[in-house]
């Protein structure tokens, strides 16, 4: 039997056996790590909804997934929050079963095709792969082939298995909030039967795959098309709907009928450094900036929210969204654009890929420094920065050397626009407004191992767990609180 026939036999063993022989392993491990194809930095840096990484190619896709041993014990399973099981996917894009492979995938994610873009595989599965860990070799693409598989199906929907909906079994749960939590939690929910309603504050669906990631990074169609497989799974949309305002907890409860509520509202609440200068005209978030680019349509010069346009902008952080927010500013014309950050750029929690992506396109880092006052004019319009040179200095309770003030080392450089993008704090709206709700100082929702809150009928992960994670952890907390519900309204109904 050839691998085609002996998958469609369902023998899983076998066709995996028969692929594995096709090469050796001294083969496998001969061959280089693809490198992703990318539009040229100097045109980019003019497209603000063109998308950087292109994809693999099928010849791409192929020769990469022949790197993958297919261990024994894949230790880059342990690595995801969701569980794929990549070699299983990876297998079946060897085997010319792309389309499998994209079912493998979506068994346990609901957003593969976000994922394969967004991720930071390198830090997870990828960090890992056999290659990594024991040979000190680049390894296997897994997020390459993620992104891969999961665009072919939806480039080829004619080749794509009709979906069909389960049996309901008439219990309704409510999911506020339409971020990666929120979607991954809706998807396991109602691949289980329940009458699932998401409710969405703002006017799309996303949360902040919408709001916070540049279409240059994830374009909205990417985001759309995964939304769209949940609605075909029957699961209910809301927006302009602010659970906690517009509707409470009890009403859900006791007018709506929803047995158990997951809550994944995120981090929207920006922070600041509480220095002099910040509430001058030119200084803003990067949760604000990126939403109003990103969702508000700011950059059309007929907007009803134009967005400052900055000659010279400076975002203050070294994390995706620190970037996300800089090379926008290229996008929109900057003529120098600056990361400041008071650490290195070894300790900066940006993916690798994304600093690379900012240098490319211009992007200066004033490592080593931290603003401390902001200036304007008469007018009250931000002018320049001051910036206190630091050093780092002994690590602290995260392991990250502690930044400290070289003494008397502070300069001046002028900016027309700052962007600060320190961090966010959770969305403060349904913690305050659900009694008897256990919350904790920093106003995460406090929960247990299941995801489950201090009122047993509420689940919460994402971002208002985590207080600001990545987009897949959030995805983790959706499947965990999901499998959790589901336990728990199994157990009320014996």
């Amino acid at each position: 039997m050839t691998i085609e026939e002996l998958i469609k036999s369902r023998h899983s063993e076998a066709w995996r056996t028969e692929l594995r022989n096709t090469l050796k392993p001294q083969e496998r491990m001969a061959i280089e790590r693809v490198k992703m194809p990318e539009l040229d930095s100097a045109y980019r840096t003019t497209k603000l909804y063109e998308e950087v990484n292109q994809g693999l190619t099928a010849e791409q896709a192929l020769r990469e997934s022949h790197r993958c041993l297919d261990c024994a014990k894949p230790t880059c399973m342990e690595g995801c929050p969701v569980g794929i099981h990549i070699p299983t996917f990876i297998k079946y894009i060897e085997a010319g079963q792309v389309m499998q492979a994209a079912r493998t995938l979506r068994e346990t994610s609901s957003l593969p095709a976000v994922c394969g873009r967004v991720c930071p595989q390198e830090k997870q599965c990828e960090s890992r792969c056999i290659y990594h860990v024991s040979m000190k070799k680049e390894s296997v693409a897994i997020g390459y082939l993620e992104r891969f598989a999961a665009d072919y199906e939806r480039t080829h929907p004619e080749e794509a298995e009709p979906m069909s909906r389960p049996t309901p079994n008439g219990i309704k749960v409510a999911v506020v909030g339409s971020g990666p939590a929120g979607l991954s939690c809706a998807h396991d929910l109602a691949k289980w039967g329940y009458e699932v309603t998401v409710f969405e504050a703002l006017h799309e669906i996303g949360g902040v795959l919408k709001y916070g990631i540049p279409e240059y990074r994830l374009p909205n169609e990417v985001v759309d098309a995964e939304i769209q497989k949940l609605t075909d799974l029957g699961v209910i949309f809301e927006t302009n709907t602010i659970v906690g305002r517009t509707i409470t907890y009890d009403e859900l409860r006791h007018d709506l009928g929803y047995r158990a509520l997951f809550v994944g509202s995120g981090a929207g609440l920006p922070r600041f450094m509480d220095i002099p200068g910040e509430n001058l005209a030119g200084v803003l978030s990067s949760n604000e900036y990126l939403t109003r680019v990103n969702l508000m349509e700011a950059a059309d010069p007929d907007s009803d929210t134009p967005v400052l346009r900055g000659r010279t902008v400076a975002v203050v952080g070294g994390g995706n969204t620190a970037m996300d927010s800089v090379r926008t500013a290229k996008r929109l014309g900057a003529e120098r654009a600056i990361i400041i950050y008071r650490r290195t750029e070894a300790e900066m929690p940006a993916r690798i890929e994304e600093i690379k992506h900012a240098k490319e396109e211009g992007v200066e880092f004033m490592t080593l420094h931290n603003p401390i006052e902001y200036i304007g004019d008469e007018r009250g319009r931000l002018t320049a920065v001051r910036l206190q040179k630091m050093e780092l200095g002994e690590p602290d309770a995260g392991g990250r050397r502690r930044p400290v003030e070289i003494v008397g080392a502070i300069e001046t450089i002028p900016i027309d626009e700052a962007v600060v993008s320190i961090g966010v704090s959770p969305n403060p709206l349904i913690p305050r407004s659900i009694e008897g709700l256990e919350v904790s100082d920093r106003g995460t929702i406090v929960v247990n191992a299941d995801n489950q809150s201090s009122l047993p009928d509420l689940f919460a992960g994402g971002d208002i767990v985590r207080g600001g994670a990545t987009v897949i952890l959030a995805m983790g907390d959706g499947r965990t609180g999901a499998a959790a519900i589901h336990r728990y309204l199994s157990e009320k109904t014996q």
